[in-house]
């Protein structure tokens, strides 16, 4: 890591400047969509190379209510080090592109692109003074690209880049995936609105099933108001509505498109265990696979050092055989499972240059499962909560490097005794893990 840090400084003092860029460092924090503030000159193209690294350390321990459990037998120790690997190129004035890949994770320890896409600010390539004039509040994102939908994602850990997280893990229930499509933004005065739509899946695909009836795979809608300012010199207001919906769906993941895992290593998982096969540990997917709708409202107020950010959630939706497609014998589609989901989180930065924090955080999901639905099966459905408090804190020792640990306790109820999910029964899983992050 040592080696890692002195190479990233020396690398971090040649980068050059992208235009509407965010940072992957500190300056990052933050920042949510990028500004329409033209602040950097364009001068040629440019290439700039980034990398986030992060290894953690756990101590953990796990519990349920089956006896004898088959839960791991746990303890402390260091998980897989997580990497990734950024590209950023200045293609044209207002023109870049962006390229991530995972070098190592949870899930692919193997190099694995995560996505890239084209951001368009200017349209200076156009030579039309109306499509100059026009673009001045537009952005047009377009590529195979993590989607905009909801603020979470801007806060969460990514594999390797983990520095913009103030907590080690993400929410219970992980809005998060990559898709193929386009954004298009408008902002002004504060004010922000972006409508999109994707092929609704993580991979591409050109299957067009004729057969069963409703497998037509259908694109995503998804899209984002709100209202983002800084009202005083030491306060900022930002509140955001987002939705997401797709008809028809061979595989949509808005719930469970992470490929890189939990940073809760193996918490209530059952004895084997692999690292790439256990890799949403502590996690929650509702399981909407065929057709979803979701909704979600994020505050977030910062005012000197104190920083609060919240979620508020409200998703439906079925897997393929809950909506009919492919059972024997037929079956009708049955009503959409409900999942919502609320967090709360508050910090307080301090320090000269707010290198240091502390919080607290507390996250409840409640949600209705459905378990041992196959083609054949109809399968049983029930209602569980699942709840996680969470303190910590963390120092910034440059604007690359942070130290930040937490302390977590994470409940689940309404799991049964008997079937697939029987691991989760009177679960509980708590103790602290620190992490040391580096991103430029």
């Amino acid at each position: 890591m040592v080696l890692l840090t002195v190479f990233a400084l020396e690398v971090v003092a040649q980068q050059p400047a992208i235009q509407y860029f965010r940072p992957y460092d500190k300056r990052g924090i933050n920042v949510f969509e990028t500004s329409k503030e033209d602040t950097v000159g364009y001068d040629g193209l440019k290439l700039r190379i980034g990398a986030g690294f992060t290894q953690g350390f756990q101590k953990l321990k796990h519990s349920n209510g089956i006896d004898p459990t088959g839960l791991y037998e746990m303890g402390g120790g260091f998980p897989l080090a997580q990497a990734n690997f950024n590209i950023d190129v200045q293609l044209y004035d207002g023109v870049s592109l962006n390229l991530v890949s995972y070098m190592s994770s949870h899930h692919h320890n193997e190099f694995w692109v995560k996505g890239g896409y084209l951001q368009i600010d200017k349209v200076g390539f156009l030579k039309s003074e109306f499509m100059d004039n026009l673009w001045k509040n537009l952005t047009l994102k377009v590529g195979h690209m993590e989607i905009n939908y909801g603020d979470a994602h801007f806060r969460r850990s990514d594999g390797g880049h983990t520095l913009w997280n103030p907590w080690i893990e993400n929410n219970i229930m992980d809005a998060f995936t990559t898709e193929i499509g386009a954004e298009l933004y408008w902002q002004k005065n504060g004010i922000i609105a972006m409508i999109a739509m994707t092929d609704g899946e993580i991979q591409g695909n050109v299957a067009d099933p004729s057969t069963p009836d409703g497998a037509k795979r259908k694109p995503s809608i998804y899209g984002k108001v709100g209202f983002d300012k800084q009202l005083q010199d030491n306060l900022r207001f930002r509140l955001t509505g987002s939705f997401y919906t797709t008809k028809s769906s061979a595989s949509n993941t808005i719930f469970g498109g992470d490929r890189t895992g939990s940073n809760y290593q193996y918490v209530m998982d059952n004895a084997p265990v692999t690292v790439t096969g256990n890799y949403t540990s502590g996690r929650f997917n509702p399981g909407f696979r065929d057709n979803v709708t979701t909704f979600v409202i994020n505050p977030f107020v910062k005012f000197s050092g104190l920083e609060v950010f919240g979620t508020l959630e409200f998703a439906k939706g079925r897997n393929q055989f809950e909506n009919g497609e492919g059972t024997t014998p037929a079956r009708a589609a049955i009503d959409n499972r409900e999942a919502s989901q609320i967090a709360a989180e508050a910090l307080y930065r301090f320090g000269k240059d707010e290198q240091f924090y502390f919080g607290g955080r507390f996250i409840k999901v409640d949600a209705t499962v459905a378990e041992g639905v196959t083609a054949a099966n109809a399968g049983i459905q029930y209602d569980v909560t699942i709840d996680r408090f969470s303190v910590g804190g963390g120092w910034f020792i440059t604007r690359n490097i942070l130290l930040k640990g937490e302390y977590v306790n994470q409940n689940y109820d309404g799991f049964p005794n008997t079937g697939a999910n029987n691991r989760f029964f009177e679960g509980n899983f708590k103790g602290f893990v620190i992490q040391g992050a580096i991103s430029f």
